[in-house]
């Protein structure tokens, strides 16, 4: 169970308390208890813990203090849906679990009382507790870079185009109106 010094931990990396940050917290609470995670194996050092967030909000910031999920370590994966969203993955024993915020949490309440809520429930409360609809991201790629024809910057192959025989950065890249109609 995460307590009153996890929380200060994420209020010091984040700046403040604030609903989206606990709306974060109270995930990893529950992505704690879903994958049966423990204070000894956190944070995560590598990949073995994935979190899949589907926002770019106050909350990914728990997420990164208490998990250990980061985009650098490359277990930190943005999928902006704009949906208060996190599914997170073990690699070590298969478990996973989607936390969605349930539509109804905190109607009615000001700021203050939300922020209240948020803290003094159980994360089964404030969020429908379900399966990812995806599989497990594949560990993280290491791919040789090229120089972009347009505008010189090197660019791992994988964000690279072909336009006009040459290769080019998403940026430079004139994507054609009519891909992926």
């Amino acid at each position: 169970m995460l307590t009153q010094k996890h929380l200060d931990k994420v209020a010091t990396f984040h700046g403040h308390i604030c609903p989206g940050m606990l709306i974060g917290f109270k995930a990893v609470e529950g992505a704690i208890a879903q994958l049966g995670l423990s204070d000894e194996t956190l944070p995560a050092v590598d990949e073995e813990i994935v979190a899949v967030v589907e926002n770019d909000a106050c909350g990914v910031d728990a997420v990164q203090v208490l998990l250990g999920c980061t985009y650098g370590k490359s277990n930190l994966i943005a999928r902006i849906r704009g949906k208060m969203a996190f599914s997170f993955f073990s690699r070590d024993t298969g478990k996973s679990v989607r936390l969605v915020l349930k539509p109804e949490c905190g109607e009615g309440l000001t700021r203050e009382e939300y922020t209240e809520y948020l803290f003094t429930h159980p994360y089964e409360e404030l969020f429908d507790v379900k399966e990812p609809f995806y599989e497990l991201p594949e560990p993280a790629r290491l791919f040789a870079s090229q120089q972009c024809a347009k505008c010189g910057e090197k660019t791992a192959e994988f964000g690279l185009r072909v336009q006009n025989g040459q290769l080019v950065c998403r940026d430079c890249y004139d994507a054609y109106q009519r891909e992926g109609f």
